[in-house]
């Protein structure tokens, strides 16, 4: 009988957890298999990382360095810090920095999931492989970017993840500061949401994102977060980015300019320099991330470089990654009297 290797290895982690030391029988208990198939598979899985195991003839297991642990709960209605503290955070050894990461990013998740989604129930993997600890939480709720889309009147879905790469962005805004999502993208290795056809993807060794089209149902999302178990960074690490002043406030932010882009095309227009713009009200510092942008046109560059900035003299607009003909616009508009 052939053994899913998924499951087998999700199984590995949950058995020794719940059944102690010895797993031949329960394992011949769950897979139907003989004794002899489930010594040969158990190998597998020490050989793999998966198991450690001690003894002769009647081998005792523990946990070894991967592990896997998938749970689904109803929503509403979760408590994702005791979920964490309970079902998962015991089976990982972790250092103290990656551990509140982890921490603060399966939180903030969850508490999306129970409170925005409008789901029915959520899914969570946590996952740790060859030194890299995975979190994959998906709902069947109504697609993140459908929310954001529906909550602002966007013309376009895609525009939701230039307001989610601004931050400060929450459709609930009485309970909820809008800046979970921001962080937790920032404090991870790779962070990837997938909702309603779209993907957004973000690298800790990039300062923008990316955006995808893609083929996957128009409800639900799938948010996954990965970080290397010896990673450096630490949660206050990155609130200091993004903070400053004596109140230690969030009031600064990096925006991938491509994400105001619909399609291929060029941003020329005011229209799409206003969606760029919207919500910069809230922060001191704005940096305009123009990586992957070769050219922008004259009532794009006159809208944020002279009419926005001369309304927020406040605001200090800092454009970075800009190229040649990118840099004549701006100045252009700069020096307009």
């Amino acid at each position: 009988m052939k053994v899913d290797l998924v499951r087998l290895r999700r199984w590995a982690t949950k058995a020794v957890i719940a059944e102690g030391k010895h797993l031949s029988q329960a394992f011949c208990a769950e897979f139907g298999v003989s004794r002899a198939t489930a010594a040969a598979h158990l190998k597998k899985l020490v050989e793999g990382g998966w198991l450690t195991s001690s003894g002769g003839t009647r081998p005792a297991y523990g946990l070894g360095r991967n592990r896997e642990i998938m749970m689904t709960y109803p929503l509403p209605g979760i408590t994702e810090d005791l979920i964490w503290q309970n079902d998962f955070r015991p089976w990982f050894d972790l250092s103290k920095n990656v551990a509140a990461i982890l921490d603060y990013g399966f939180t903030e998740i969850m508490n999306n999931a129970n409170d925005h989604s409008e789901g029915k129930w959520v899914a969570v993997i946590v996952a740790m492989r060859e030194e890299m600890v995975s979190i994959w939480v998906l709902d069947d709720g109504v697609g993140i970017f459908e929310k954001i889309s529906k909550a602002l009147n966007l013309p376009d879905r895609r525009m939701a993840i230039l307001e989610l790469s601004k931050g400060k962005f929450t459709t609930d805004p009485a309970n909820h500061s809008g800046q979970g999502i921001f962080f937790t993208s920032r404090m991870f290795d790779q962070f990837q949401i997938e909702a309603n056809g779209l993907r957004y993807d973000h690298d800790a060794q990039q300062t923008d994102g990316w955006l995808w089209e893609i083929d996957r149902p128009d409800s639900g999302t799938l948010i996954s977060m990965h970080i290397a178990a010896d990673s450096q960074c630490t949660t206050k690490a990155v609130f200091d980015q993004f903070s400053g002043g004596e109140d230690y406030g969030f009031d600064k932010t990096i925006v991938p300019v491509k994400l105001a882009r619909i399609g291929e095309g060029t941003l020329v227009s005011r229209s799409e320099a206003k969606r760029l713009v919207a919500r910069f009200e809230g922060f001191k510092t704005v940096c305009l991330d123009f990586a992957g942008i070769e050219e922008i046109g004259q009532a794009f560059a006159d809208e944020v470089f002279r009419v926005f900035q001369n309304a927020h003299p406040a605001i200090k607009l800092v454009a970075t990654n800009t190229t040649i003909a990118v840099r004549q616009m701006i100045t252009r508009a700069t020096y307009v009297r």
